[in-house]
């Protein structure tokens, strides 16, 4: 855990030697902080306003594939590539002021080993001087010994350094005052305790029961504004509202609970990161939306332009197939490729055998018959051998010809045969 909080530790301490205030320290800690993860959270802040963005999209393929979730999903997970979209980037980003206000919290709880770097035999031996000269307590079950004692060696500095110098240099002398409160104390709900006849008493105890408050109604704020700032399409809307409206309950909430069970000092962070995070996603959301738009004016132009193409593409064809003057496409299916071969081939093969066929009846001196009336296409007695055109002609004439039909022609593989 100490490699987790040495930076934050050593970021508070260099922060409090440059104000020598340790409530400005605590705020510059969160501008820092904030700066450090900027493009992070603005990436994740794009990528949520681009997912938001393709919803119409997503929504038209749950449309056309309902029924078949592979398909869907391979739809979609084309859809986010061609878009270059991660789904659970936006979420990820969005969770890592949680470890570092862990880490913060650890920090400032315990300000002689994580802030100072002290041994344990040197805050032992601190812990029991201001036992013995400054009237410290000891409370077996207090998370809060280590900010107690600072802010005791911060009161009677002179003295700690006299009995035990400042351990080569580690020593710190931090004063928790800013703004009339002590940033080390733990704001307290319970408002009806509080000692009202001394002003000096129940001011600062108020501005501390306030801190909690205002950290509360910033995180509100804060995600107001976001949600406001992301719209949802009409079909998620109801959804959304409901997982909105439950965030919104809890997360302020969360906030309060934390900054009345933790020092004042987490609260200042707790605010600072609210007024930061509200700024950010004002600005970035004004600045994206106009990147989106220009993106999207783009893609549908593209769109347009390729719908114009195929519109063209297929009045051509249409063109063609009434002027009689359509082609092959050439890009056809290897199966339609094979078949059209086939056939040529098979085409090919008989115009060379009623060659052969035509050249041996010429050597042979044997006359091609003409085609019977009965004759369809290759089919020489389609009709029946006995048909004639004139059949159901007047009698006297159709006798003589119908008679005469069955020996009109001798099939040709028999004339062949008697050779």
């Amino acid at each position: 855990m100490s490699w987790i909080t040495a930076p934050f530790a050593w970021l508070l301490k260099a922060l409090y030697e440059l104000t020598g205030s340790y409530g400005w320290a605590v705020i510059l800690f969160g501008v820092v902080v904030n700066l450090i993860l900027l493009p992070f959270m603005a990436k994740s802040k794009k990528s949520m306003m681009r997912t938001s963005r393709l919803q119409p999209r997503i929504a038209e393929l749950q449309r056309r594939h309902e029924g078949n979730q592979q398909k869907l999903n391979e739809e979609m997970a084309k859809l986010y590539r061609e878009e270059k979209i991660n789904p659970m980037s936006g979420c990820l980003w969005s969770l890592i002021p949680f470890p570092i206000l862990i880490a913060l919290y650890s920090v400032i709880r315990q300000p002689l080993t994580k802030m100072m770097g002290l041994s344990a035999d040197a805050v032992t031996q601190l812990t029991d001087w201001v036992t013995t000269n400054a009237g410290y307590v000891a409370q077996t079950k207090s998370a809060y010994q280590e900010i107690q004692i600072a802010d005791l060696i911060h009161q009677n500095w002179d003295a700690v350094t006299g009995a035990f110098g400042d351990f080569s240099g580690k020593l710190l002398d931090i004063d928790y005052s800013f703004i009339g409160l002590n940033m080390g104390q733990q704001p307290s709900f319970k408002i009806w305790t509080f000692d009202w006849s001394n002003k000096a008493v129940w001011l600062p105890a108020l501005g501390l029961f306030l801190i909690p408050i205002v950290s509360a109604v910033l995180s509100w704020l804060s995600m107001k504004i976001s949600t406001s700032m992301t719209p949802q399409p009409a079909a998620n809307q109801q959804q959304a509202a409901t997982t909105n409206k439950t965030m919104m309950i809890m997360m302020p909430l969360v906030s309060l609970w934390i900054c009345y069970t933790m020092p004042a000092a987490l609260g200042i962070y707790w605010i600072v990161n609210s007024i930061l995070g509200i700024l950010r996603d004002v600005s970035l959301t004004k600045v994206f939306n106009k990147q989106l738009d220009k993106l999207d004016a783009e893609r549908i132009a593209r769109e347009k332009e390729r719908d114009a193409e195929l519109e063209r593409k297929r009045l051509e064809t249409e063109r063609l197939k009434a002027a009689g003057e359509t082609v092959v496409n050439p890009n056809t299916s290897k199966k339609k490729i094979q078949a059209s071969q086939k056939q040529k081939n098979d085409e090919r093969k008989a115009a060379v055998v009623r060659e052969e066929r035509a050249a041996r009846r010429e050597r042979l001196g044997i006359e091609q018959a003409a085609a019977p009336e009965s004759q369809v296409g290759n089919r020489r007695y389609a009709r029946g051998r006995a048909y004639a055109r004139d059949h159901y002609a007047a009698d006297q004439a159709a006798a003589p010809e119908t008679e005469q039909a069955p020996a009109a022609e001798v099939p040709e593989g028999k004339q062949e045969s008697t050779e």
